[in-house]
């Protein structure tokens, strides 16, 4: 993975020296032909310059999994329902460009119009790692079609973003983070088991676990036995840190109201998406609502 990234920086920097040596002999030449022509070779390079900046900030542990999308409806009544299904429309556009597979898991229709809340999982390469610069508090402010008044309404939306995490916990146990102490037993068990050293200690090295086992005459039993245990336990730690991570992602939600919002969408007096940690503003409201939120994605995970 490394190594290809590497090669990827190389040749791009390659190609930009070969860039700069064939505009420099086009401009003394005035040669507007191969001016232009490097002009294009330097759109395709800066393309893959962004494309690779992107890639390198893809880089946590979870970055590659699928991702678990959950929508949900905040204060605003009919018109918060709605906006929540508007938010689950754009993302299917967006999942439907990037090739991924969705699965809804929940839906949960609104009393009167648009969703309560939604969830689904969407499956591809780095799902999870672009998705989760969605997560957060979503605005809308437009006139309500659901008010006989017609007047100007602001609506809340959340959208979390988990990681889908392995529910198979693969427990690979090497030897050489094994130590194994072997002892007399003690106890009941009558002079077989003071006579001989058949109880087994194992401790496993990275994490400190100790286990032991001397219930078995046969020294071989009771290591069977004594790893048993060992795995079960490795087994619960993996658990655990998987439990962890899940509540610590679930205790980061903001609540779904004012002030908390990372995007803005405003449909009415003007038209304009602004994302609020990067400060950028779209004015193509109804191109961002079918799915075009790249800028927004990639803007977010560049400015780490």
């Amino acid at each position: 993975m490394l190594t290809s990234k590497v090669e990827s920086f190389n040749k791009l920097f390659n190609d930009l020296e070969e860039c700069e040596m064939l505009l420099d002999m086009a401009l003394d030449e005035s040669d507007t032909d191969t001016i232009e022509e490097v002009s294009l070779q330097i759109k395709a390079i800066d393309k893959e310059i962004s494309k690779l900046s992107l890639e390198l900030m893809l880089d946590e542990a979870d970055d590659k999994n699928n991702a678990i999308v959950s929508i949900n409806a905040g204060a605003g009544g009919t018109d918060a329902q709605d906006w929540a299904e508007m938010l689950f429309r754009m993302y299917m556009r967006w999942t439907e460009r990037k090739g991924f597979q969705v699965k809804i898991i929940d839906f949960q229709p609104g009393d009167e119009a648009g969703i309560k809340g939604v969830t689904f999982t969407a499956s591809g390469e780095y799902a999870y790692g672009y998705l989760k610069a969605e997560k957060g508090v979503h605005r809308l402010v437009r006139i309500s079609p659901f008010n006989a008044s017609r007047k100007r309404q602001t609506s809340f939306a959340s959208v979390f973003v988990y990681p889908e995490l392995d529910k198979t916990i693969v427990i690979d146990i090497e030897d050489k983070d094994l130590r194994i102490d072997v002892f007399r037993a003690s106890g009941a068990g009558g002079q077989h088991v003071n006579k001989t050293s058949s109880a087994i200690r194992i401790t496993h090295m990275p994490t400190g676990i100790v286990v032991q086992c001397q219930q078995e005459k046969s020294q071989h039993r009771n290591k069977e036995m004594a790893m048993k245990v060992l795995k079960a336990r490795l087994y619960q730690n993996e658990k655990q840190k998987q439990d962890e991570k899940k509540q610590k992602l679930h205790e980061s939600k903001d609540d779904i109201a004012w002030g908390s919002q990372i995007r803005s969408y405003v449909l009415h007096p003007y038209q304009m998406v602004k994302d609020h940690r990067i400060n950028l503003e779209l004015g193509d409201v109804n191109s961002v609502l079918d799915g075009a939120i790249d800028p927004f994605i990639e803007g977010v995970l560049l400015s780490r």
